[in-house]
């Protein structure tokens, strides 16, 4: 099954840095080169919050798991957050098997992580 690949930066000024990578398909040894190297030209840029949507991705291996793995480091390293949103069942099931979720945060849908991406960005505006 093949992967398609959505990266959108977020336009509102509110939610600069933002960008979100949407996956719908299969993430697997033939598909996650493509991903990564997708992944890192957009990491090349200012990103403050990495968001996976995983609404559509119906299977994950374990050359995927590594790039998720990778990315939230990256983002750690630079002072973000990666954040996976929309996890179906199986996908999940696959990051409890290699107990990989500690160190994600994990939103129930979009408006969640919209709530917690504002309260986050606020504590930056008054600290300042």
């Amino acid at each position: 099954m093949p992967l398609e690949i959505k990266i959108q930066k977020d336009a509102d000024p509110k939610k600069s840095g933002v960008v979100t990578i949407t996956l719908v398909g299969s993430l697997d040894t033939a598909t996650a080169p493509e991903l990564d190297r997708q992944m890192m030209e957009c990491l090349a840029g200012r990103v403050s919050d990495l968001v996976f949507d995983l609404a559509g991705l119906k299977f994950v291996s374990s050359a995927g798991l590594r790039l998720f793995t990778l990315a939230r480091k990256q983002m750690v390293a630079r002072g973000g957050k990666a954040s996976l949103i929309n996890m179906q069942p199986q996908v999940e099931e696959a990051f409890a098997i290699i107990q990989s979720l500690p160190g994600f945060n994990l939103f129930r849908d979009l408006a969640a992580l919209d709530r917690y991406l504002a309260e986050r960005q606020g504590s930056h505006t008054q600290n300042s």
